[in-house]
């Protein structure tokens, strides 16, 4: 897996991680929403440098010009539920890209540290051949991106899997180097050193779920 890590990169990028990690700002359920979204736009831009381009020649009211564009088959999966403002700031780079999500979600047995996770929807089209893109905003333990990837293997295999996430922690990050191919690229903007006893990313920012959409039961 290429990891493509902007961490230590100065950029724009920077103030929109501070935003969602500041207790104060984070509260801002609408900005912290956007900020996700901002992300998932430069995350994007900075990954089409890497697909696949063919010539086009487009007419102009003066003349003719040739261009390269994209030729990828993209489909574009969101990991329910904080995924959703990344998945918009995707798509709105990638017009005619397809669309899955499906749900995952951690549950602590009788309030143990330790957990499974469980995923329970999937609604994609077929991934054969194409570039699948992978949206989950927090690269916590890696499980939760294991699990999503053997789900997908009902639906074809994709030619190549990009992952785009905010905060990973080096322990995820590492896991799932060995689960999945070796041509997955995985775009992120920040990465934080370790996890707490419970799985969540330190310092990271809490739960990004709850923060975009509000706590839940």
């Amino acid at each position: 897996m290429i990891v493509h890590d902007f961490s230590n990169e100065n950029s724009v990028l920077n103030q929109f991680v501070l935003e969602m990690r500041d207790v104060s700002i984070q509260k801002d359920s609408m900005r912290f929403r956007k900020n996700i979204e901002r992300i998932g736009e430069i995350l994007s831009y900075e990954m089409s440098k890497t697909l696949h381009y063919k010539t086009e020649v487009v007419k102009t009211p003066l003349g003719e010009k040739e261009m390269k564009v994209p030729e990828t088959d993209i489909v574009v999966c969101s990991i329910l539920r904080a995924a959703l403002p990344l998945h918009t700031g995707v798509i709105s780079f990638f017009d005619k890209a397809e669309n899955a999500y499906i749900s995952a979600f951690r549950h602590h047995a009788d309030g143990d540290d330790a957990f499974e996770v469980i995923v329970n929807y999937l609604a994609s089209p077929s991934v054969e051949g194409k570039t699948l893109i992978l949206t989950d905003p927090m690269l916590a333990t890696g499980k939760t991106l294991e699990n999503v990837l053997k789900a997908f293997k009902s639906h074809g295999m994709p030619k190549q899997i990009h992952i785009l996430s905010i905060i990973g922690a080096k322990p995820g990050i590492a896991y799932i180097q060995d689960k999945f191919p070796e041509n997955t690229h995985l775009w992120i903007a920040a990465v934080d050193e370790k996890l707490n006893s419970r799985g969540y990313i330190l310092p990271g920012l809490g739960d990004a779920g709850d923060l975009a959409f509000g706590v839940k039961l």
